[in-house]
């Protein structure tokens, strides 16, 4: 009774802080949670932090993901005792775990809008950020293990220091997006400085068993700027714009690329299979639309038996583009002759095919033109190659040119074999 009784004092005496510090100006509160910070600039060499990418990592991610959201109301206890949603199968995600001792104590996803979108934007209106151009990206998954939680950040800080990392560097991200429970926005306000995409709360976010969020967002091209200033003055150790910015941690390992693709699927048939259909019932669950956009994904015959069958329609009636599992984007130019004046296009490629490609330019490009492309396609590949605008397209993130190919060289056809056939990143290492 003693015991009962001390905690019920303890928990109300909590909730009276937290009224009064609720009642200081919003500044004032913020200042206080920067001062708080504790970052380690030399984190223990036993810390590893790195894409997961094998079933074992990946499981320890989503139990204990499944651990935390149950307890915070945020989702129903499931058999399989793991948290996977459909947004795990695409390749537009990306799973990072912490390892302390090689056991997985931290976990966070970055969900890339892909054929399914993301979660938040069922109820976050995005209009805003979408028009700033840039691809954006959804942070979502975090979890920490219990006996790391009350490290002052060892898990949680360089674990946010390697998703930013990896979303600026490798995942070709300019806006991180996030809905967290509204008791935790200010934190990701004071110390991140996220901004709300809207003044209201949503009252059931389903993505989060109909607990109530907030939505807000995170301007990676200005973020260096933003952490600049806010974080002025501050010593080393509580000084994220430091941390994020000029510090490096030979603990993060960034994955190694052979092509400049701008995505690490790692789900394989079999991690497919294990997760998604034996562990859980996510494919059973899906409806056709998403089964048929899964199948323009995974278009190889190795994936065909683990792939969710349409019901009662035949997969050829759902006629889908194909979608890549692989995005890239690469430097080029392209040289012409124009009334006897050469003239080279810097281009930056955003998707290749064997016949063609689709490119952004910044000036006009000429059409139904013959010039020599040069396309660095990886840090050791390069391909020299004829190709031809044939069109363009006018959006609010640039101009788009489509490129037919007139005769691929040996390197193209390797780049455009490797993306076609690999299953996993590791796969275009190999080629």
């Amino acid at each position: 009774m003693t015991k009962i009784r001390g905690s019920s004092l303890k928990k109300k005496f909590h909730q009276g802080l937290r009224r009064l510090f609720g009642v200081l100006p919003s500044h004032l509160r913020f200042k206080i949670y920067r001062q708080m910070v504790e970052c380690d600039p030399s984190p223990d060499a036993r810390l590893e932090l790195k894409i997961a990418d094998t079933q074992a990592e990946l499981e320890d991610c989503f139990k204990l993901l499944h651990g935390a959201y149950v307890a915070s109301g945020f989702m129903l206890p499931d058999p399989s005792g793991m948290r996977v949603t459909i947004y795990h199968a695409l390749p537009t995600t990306t799973t990072l775990c912490a390892k302390y001792d090689g056991k997985v104590v931290g976990t966070i996803s970055m969900i890339r809008e892909g054929v399914f979108g993301f979660p938040l934007q069922s109820v976050f209106d995005l209009q805003q950020v979408r028009a700033k151009g840039g691809n954006i990206a959804e942070i979502s998954a975090l979890a920490v293990h219990p006996d790391f939680r009350a490290t002052g950040g060892a898990i949680l800080f360089p674990l946010m220091k390697f998703m930013h990392q990896y979303c600026t560097e490798y995942f070709d991200t300019r806006h991180l997006v996030i809905a967290v429970n509204p008791e935790k926005i200010e934190l990701y306000e004071a110390l991140l400085f996220f901004e709300r995409l809207q003044a209201n709360v949503v009252d059931q976010y389903d993505f989060a068993n109909g607990a109530p969020a907030v939505g807000a967002t995170l301007d990676l091209k200005h973020a260096a700027e933003v952490f600049k200033a806010g974080y002025k003055g501050r010593p080393s150790r509580k000084n994220l714009h430091r941390y994020f910015f000029l510090q490096s941690l030979p603990n993060i390992k960034l994955p190694k690329r052979r092509y400049f693709t701008t995505n690490d699927p790692v789900m394989t048939p079999a991690l497919l299979d294990y997760f998604f259909n034996e562990k859980s019932k996510v494919f059973e669950a899906m409806d056709d639309r998403k089964k048929s956009l899964l199948w323009s994904i995974y278009d190889l015959i190795e994936y065909r038996r683990v792939l969710p069958m349409l019901s009662g329609t035949a997969l050829e009636s759902h006629p889908l583009r194909r979608h890549q599992r692989y995005s890239i984007r690469c430097p080029a130019q392209i040289h012409f002759e124009l009334n006897g004046v050469p003239r080279n296009f810097v281009l930056n490629i955003i998707e290749i095919s064997l016949s063609g490609f689709q490119a952004e330019c910044r000036i006009d490009v000429p059409l139904q033109m013959s010039g020599h492309a040069s396309i660095v396609l990886g840090s050791a590949d390069k391909s020299e190659i004829t190709a031809v605008a044939l069109r363009s397209k006018v959006t609010d993130a640039g101009v788009f040119y489509g490129f037919r190919v007139e005769e691929p060289d040996d390197v193209w056809r390797a780049c455009v074999t490797a993306l076609e056939m690999g299953q996993t990143s590791a796969d275009l290492s190999m080629a």
